[in-house]
């Protein structure tokens, strides 16, 4: 139905406007009756609805609705599939449909700048282009039922400590080549229909009233054509902040933000133009909700509880499988250790956390999978604590002495990380370290599982034989972690994130979380793998890793073309054959390095990624397309992406740290920087220009004997002379020789310079 907008705004009185750019309460939106305007109601739940029986209750007080609690993203993230995560979205918006939800308030697209931050569970990754794609993913499968999504928490919301109040300084290039890029592509591909701000201030501004990152980043550059909304409570001045860019403010500020707006207008301080742009954006998408509204929705409970299962499996990353321990018998007898087993942890703490439709028992769909074997169960520790109960550790070493195996469950519990704070450490609790200790003391043959959202550092990890990453698996956790534990299927996750060996190690640990209320991202665009490749530190587990039942045989790389403009594109194919003993899915990554450059740039960045699935003996082709973005950073100075002329190498395997195969295509910039020479500019940037550098030194064959141009004389010397010369400025021709290169003759040579670049760059554009 075509509806004319702005008749229906020219029919509202300024109050009603203006009430249109704040909530009705903590749920909904208001609404206008006499207008037919109704009001919608938000939700949060990136993984899971959680529709509040209560309307006051933000923070999982109250319980919520039941719904289907998918793995956290963290979770998803690992499993890579950018089409499941789709289906995730699109079964999350059927549930909307069913509870009359506008909204789901997700996903978020942060960046896992420490593995400290207390909401890691809440996000995707530490790499952008892998968070982007999997974001993008999962906003057209929630969108694809009519229902909204709100992207989070843009932006540069990286840690829980002072959230409110923090001030994030990020210099430019790092924040669109990592912090922002995480949510470019994701707003590009997915059009969310709201984006949500962050509490943070970002470079000196609250994210709430920052034109620059709300109105000319995210709609003028990206083209977001939804409204944005204010994370619950983030808004710091309304009036700035509608000013800015900001539509809607959750919760209302019991009409406070409304009778600023009203008196701003009423003052002239604020146009009436400004204000009904912004109620335009907010009634397209209600309308867009009314629209695509579904009557008498339901879903099916059973059919999302199997999706659940589906996605938890692929979520899960098996870390280790030393003597291949794993898949295990499904006869003998087996020790199930750990109060996760009967109560798991399957969700993150805070505003995402879900009521879900049914929970499976970890312990108990071990027990069904295994039907042959004789299961036994020892408690092994307290959730509620962290002391070591001596009585549950002879227990649980008996077990293991009875038993042919042990599978240890452990990890964090729900009091170590949650939205609100970060950790402290990575450690998990020591009666959880303790009983990994003892029962390996007595059983040769352990297996550990992690129920964790973020890495924890692994000092028994050589005392154990197999290790899966379980992360927080939702409500069907435990059947998923049955079908791997016992080859139903094969693991098939890849971590999304570094596991370091220590703290210490990580890019940000001298800079997390901040003094006082400004934390400072001296680690630039060092985050993740970018910066252990860099420093050379081998981590506990790298980006992209996780181990497989079978093997995957990688060859025949072809890249279609051996040179390129960057307006153009370049398509990739590897050969990916399943070489071992059983069916299974490989995630196929391509990294792209740039061999010379002359800004700062990582060893290599991901740049695509497929996952596949291969029968025993199959083996497919797999394609890429890379254009401009692939080869570019962001150039400060001309505010776009920019390529520089070379060659770059193409690297493609199994994770950051173990490539495969590799190839090289020379790239050509069509955009000429245009960098003009001045007084300070060194005479060595000038030398190496090989256009530039004639015309520098025609002009020191008169300084030849003079001073500390000496060496100029000296055919021997010129790598000498080249490396002094390399620093000098170019005034230093007139400081040193004013007799002989006058203050005139200086920008006469500025000049020549100058008219020399411009030259070269109208030969380029042409």
């Amino acid at each position: 139905m075509e509806r004319n907008f702005k008749q229906l705004i020219e029919e509202m009185t300024l109050e009603e406007k203006a009430s249109l750019c704040s909530g009705l309460d903590f749920w909904h939106l208001k609404g206008i009756e006499r207008l037919g305007i109704p009001s919608l109601m938000v939700t949060d739940g990136p993984h899971g609805l959680r529709k509040q029986s209560l309307s006051a209750d933000h923070l999982g007080i109250y319980d919520s609705i039941p719904a289907t609690c998918f793995p956290s993203a963290v979770g998803l993230a690992s499993t890579w599939n950018k089409s499941l995560i789709e289906k995730v979205g699109a079964a999350l918006g059927e549930e909307c449909q069913a509870e009359d939800i506008a909204v789901l308030l997700g996903p978020g697209a942060n960046i896992k700048r420490s593995p400290l931050c207390g909401r890691n569970f809440e996000y995707f990754s530490e790499d952008p282009y892998l968070s982007s794609e999997l974001a993008a993913s999962h906003i057209q499968g929630v969108q694809s039922q009519g229902i909204g999504t709100s992207l989070k928490h843009f932006a540069a919301n990286n840690q829980e400590h002072r959230r409110m109040s923090v001030d994030a300084i990020v210099d430019e290039r790092t924040l669109r080549e990592i912090y922002l890029a995480s949510f470019e592509n994701a707003v590009k591909k997915g059009q969310p229909w709201t984006v949500m701000c962050s509490y943070n201030k970002v470079n000196g501004e609250y994210a709430s009233e920052n034109k620059t990152l709300l109105t000319d980043i995210l709609k003028d550059e990206w083209g977001f054509e939804g409204f944005v909304v204010s994370d619950w409570g983030a808004v710091n001045e309304r009036v700035k902040g509608l000013e800015a860019g900001l539509e809607l403010e959750m919760p209302p500020s019991h009409g406070l933000g409304d009778k600023q707006i009203i008196q701003a207008v009423l003052d002239g301080k604020l146009s009436v133009e400004t204000l009904d742009k912004a109620v335009e954006r907010l009634l397209k998408i209600i309308f867009k909700v009314v629209e695509n509204k579904k009557e008498n929705a339901t879903y099916d409970q059973e059919v999302h509880h199997q999706l659940a299962r589906e996605v938890a499996r692929e979520s899960m990353v098996l870390l280790k499988n030393e003597d291949r321990i794993l898949p295990l018998k499904t006869e003998g007898t087996i020790a199930v250790i750990g109060e996760f087993a009967k109560t798991p942890r399957y969700q993150g703490g805070g505003s995402s956390h879900v009521n879900p439709t049914r929970l499976e028992n970890i312990f108990e769909e071990i027990q069904k999978a295994a039907s042959a074997s004789t299961v036994m169960y020892a408690q092994g520790y307290d959730l509620k604590s962290d002391e070591i109960d001596e009585k549950l550790l002879a227990e649980a070493r008996e077990a293991a002495i009875q038993s042919e195996a042990a599978v240890l469950f452990v990890g964090l519990p729900d009091r170590y990380e949650s939205e609100g704070y970060d950790r402290e450490h990575l450690r998990i609790p020591a009666n959880h370290q303790i009983l990994i200790e003892a029962v390996a003391e007595v059983q040769p043959n352990v297996v550990v599982v992690l129920s964790n959202g973020a890495p924890v550092e692994m000092p028994w990890l050589g005392k154990v034989k197999g290790l899966l990453e379980a992360y927080l698996g939702g409500q069907a956790l435990g059947g998923a972690i049955a079908d791997l534990l016992f080859g139903v299927v094969s693991p098939s996750g890849k971590l999304a994130e570094t596991f370091p060996k220590e703290l210490r190690h990580n890019p940000s640990y001298l800079n997390f979380p901040g003094e006082g209320d400004k934390v400072e991202y001296k680690e630039g665009l060092f985050v993740g793998y970018r910066y252990y490749d860099a420093k050379g530190i081998e981590p506990l587990f790298p980006f992209g890793y996780g181990l497989s039942y079978t093997s995957f045989d990688y060859t025949n790389l072809k890249i279609d073309k051996a040179e390129i403009d960057d307006t153009e594109t370049v398509e990739i194919s590897v050969t990916v054959k399943n070489t071992g003993e059983a069916a299974g899915k490989e995630i196929v990554q391509l990294y792209v390095r740039d061999m010379e450059s002359t800004v700062i740039r990582p060893e290599k960045e991901l740049k695509s990624f497929e996952k596949i699935e291969l029968q025993l003996g199959e083996e497919k082709e797999v394609k890429f397309i890379l254009d401009k973005r692939a080869f570019a950073y962001y150039n400060v100075d001309i505010q776009d992406w920019h390529v520089e002329s070379g060659v770059f190498e193409i690297l493609v395997g199994k994770s950051s740290a173990e490539i495969l195969l590799t190839g090289s295509i020379q790239v050509n910039s069509t955009v000429a920087v245009k960098k003009l020479v001045h007084r300070n500019t060194t005479m060595g940037d000038v030398l190496t220009n090989p256009v530039l550098s004639p015309i520098l030194l025609e002009a020191l064959e008169n300084l030849k004997g003079v001073g500390p141009f000496a060496m100029a004389a000296d055919p021997d010397a010129d790598e000498m002379f080249q490396a002094f010369m390399k620093f000098m400025p170019l005034r230093a021709l007139a400081t040193f020789s004013p007799d002989k290169f006058s203050e005139a003759m200086l920008d006469s040579l500025i000049e020549k310079l100058n008219h020399q670049t411009e030259e070269l760059r109208q030969t380029e554009l042409r």
